[in-house]
């Protein structure tokens, strides 16, 4: 299969890319620089120039396509509305692109659209009121091409899809931990979160084009529900502090972020079961507290980029 991605370059892309082409497939990236150009050419897939607002290449690289996965995203954080309209417009450029054709169109959202305090599933609908919020359009376009002659589905990935070079949420405890000489959690720290490794993510997004369902909503998550508290206990370890609990308010002073505190704060476990008996999934690589004990999330390195991307202001929403 011929698969047109947009997002190949980013965290999660160039792993999802290699994958694809590992597994026989080819691949197209939109790159909107010289730099994407280069690294998706150095996995072995071709660049096709543009950018999520340039509409007609989107188009362009979708009908050349056997399949269409759609990774990216981003925009103005502060202005959520920019963000869905942007996102929005370019998930019905590249769904018109295929109506009528049956080939798939994998659109990627977050599990954190879902309901907090309980385990959420599949069938589950998105919580108008989640955090995420900003993604529910954006899965809605995407499924509406099912009805269109499309094999569309959407991807809704863990807000840790942890691995080799992660710069997401776990990088900025850790530093936050090294800044002050304590690893936190927020109240009694048995909120839950999922995670996912991104080589499992990896395989899903393969499976996903290869075989899911017009429809279909999958859940890209390896493991349900990981205590923070575990999470911080594991830093504390590994940089041998203690381990504390902190408010809310104390927590965004620890980290530097006001959103950062707001999300560690969150009891949002999610099911896979029904994508892995749809698919034929398995999540196999480390779980996250094992990622964290053999990774290479504890680098100087890795504190660096962290707080070079959350210390400023910055609205980890694009996580999600």
């Amino acid at each position: 299969m011929h698969v047109f991605v947009t997002g190949g370059t980013g965290q999660t892309g160039p792993t999802v890319v290699a994958h694809l082409i590992a597994a026989g497939h080819t691949v197209t990236g939109l790159a909107r620089s010289d730099a994407a150009a280069a690294r998706l050419e150095a996995l072995g897939a071709a660049p096709h120039r543009g950018c999520l607002d340039d509409l007609d290449s989107l188009r362009r690289g979708a009908a050349a396509a056997d399949g269409v996965l759609h990774m990216a995203y981003g925009g103005d954080y502060a202005d959520p509305d920019d963000l869905v309209r942007r996102d929005r417009a370019a998930i019905e450029a590249l769904g018109q692109a295929l109506v009528g054709s049956g080939k798939p169109f994998v659109s990627t959202s977050g599990t954190l659209v879902m309901r907090a305090g309980r385990v959420s599933t599949e069938q589950d609908a998105p919580d108008p009121d989640s955090v995420a919020a900003f993604r529910v359009a954006g899965e809605q376009s995407c499924l509406g091409f099912a009805e269109r002659g499309v094999r569309a589905s959407v991807v809704r990935l863990a807000p840790t899809v942890h691995g080799p070079g992660d710069h997401g949420f776990i990088p900025a405890l850790i530093a936050a931990a090294r800044r002050a000489g304590v690893s936190a959690y927020i109240g009694d720290g048995t909120n839950r979160w999922p995670a996912v490794h991104r080589a499992d993510a990896a395989s899903l997004f393969r499976l996903a084009l290869e075989k899911a369902p017009a429809g279909s909503v999958l859940h890209g998550v390896g493991e349900s529900a990981v205590t923070i508290r575990s999470i911080a206990e594991r830093i504390g370890q590994l940089l041998d502090i203690p381990t504390t609990s902190m408010t809310l308010e104390q927590a965004a002073e620890h980290l530097g972020n006001p959103f950062l505190a707001r999300f560690f704060s969150l009891d949002v476990p999610v099911s896979s079961q029904h994508t892995q008996a749809l698919l034929g999934w398995t999540p196999e690589h480390a779980t996250l507290l094992d990622d964290l004990r053999t990774g290479d999330y504890f680098t100087p390195q890795a504190s660096a980029r962290a707080e070079e991307i959350w210390l400023p202001r910055h609205d980890p929403r694009e996580h999600g």
